[in-house]
Order: C-alpha cells, then structure tokens, then sequence
C-alpha cells in the first residue's frame, strides 16, 4: 500500500490498549517535553469508546503524572465525533483513508491535527498549536499492546 492504511472502522481500528510516546516543542521559547504512557479505548454502552491516556509528562526536567479523558462516539460511515470528557465538541476523525486533518479553535489559538495510520499497529498525530497564547508542536506515536 502507499504511505497511509485505511481504516474502514475507525472505532473498531482504534479499540483497545495502545503504548504512547509524545513529544512537545513550544517553537517560541524552544523548551522541550515528552510523555510516556498508555492509552486505552473502552466500549461503552452507546457503542462509543470511551479514551483513556495516563503516563508521565517531562517538562523541562521534571516529571508529574499526566493523563486526560475523551469520549469517541460514532459518526456514519466509520466515522469518530470526538469530545471531550464533558461532552463538548473536539473534533470530527475519518480514516477511511488513512489520513485525517482536523481543526479545533480554542479561544484564540487553533489547534490542528493529523492523524495518519500506518497500519494494523501503529498510528499517530501530530498537532500544531497556534495563537497568540500558544505556538507548539505535538507528535504523538501510538503502537497497539498484546
């Protein structure tokens, strides 16, 4: 195949447990962090996945525990409507074929997203931050567990 896999399925690509290594640039001040962890997705009842991450999260040398929740529902098609712990809109995900560019506005910054999947195990995103609050690269690896 070519340099993306499509997923027909993204909620039953995305299922189960994944190990997660990220890293963090902010561009403007050229500090540097990296997170390691896991992350699960879990069926729940409205046939959505509910997204578990928990790692640690390495800021300028020192290390906290990190981790944050989002809820996967499904969209037609194989789709994902992505949304935050609270039931706020994230942003939408089609991996049909492959690759998927998503926009979230936050206050003022826009946080874009590409999500891109190289096959049956490994996946990953990388999310550009800009605004006037923020101006960040993140790169994000997800490899499938057991």
């Amino acid at each position: 195949m070519g340099e993306f896999w499509p997923v027909p399925d993204a909620l039953a690509y995305l299922a189960g447990r994944w190990s997660v290594a990220r890293s963090v640039r902010d561009l403007a001040s050229g500090a540097e962090g990296e997170f390691t962890g896991t992350t699960e997705f879990r069926a729940e009842e409205d046939g959505g996945l509910l997204h578990h991450e928990s790692g640690t999260f390495v800021w300028q040398g020192v290390a906290r525990p990190a981790e944050r929740t989002l809820r996967f529902l499904p969209g037609p098609d194989g789709t994902v409507d992505v949304r935050f712990a609270d039931g706020r809109p994230f942003h939408g995900l089609d991996l049909t074929s492959g690759r998927h560019v998503a926009d979230h506005p936050c206050a003022a910054d826009l946080y874009r997203g590409e999500f891109t999947v190289r096959d049956a195990d490994h996946w990953r995103t990388v999310w550009r931050v800009r605004g006037p609050a923020k101006d960040l690269v993140l790169r994000t690896g997800y490899a499938r567990e057991g």
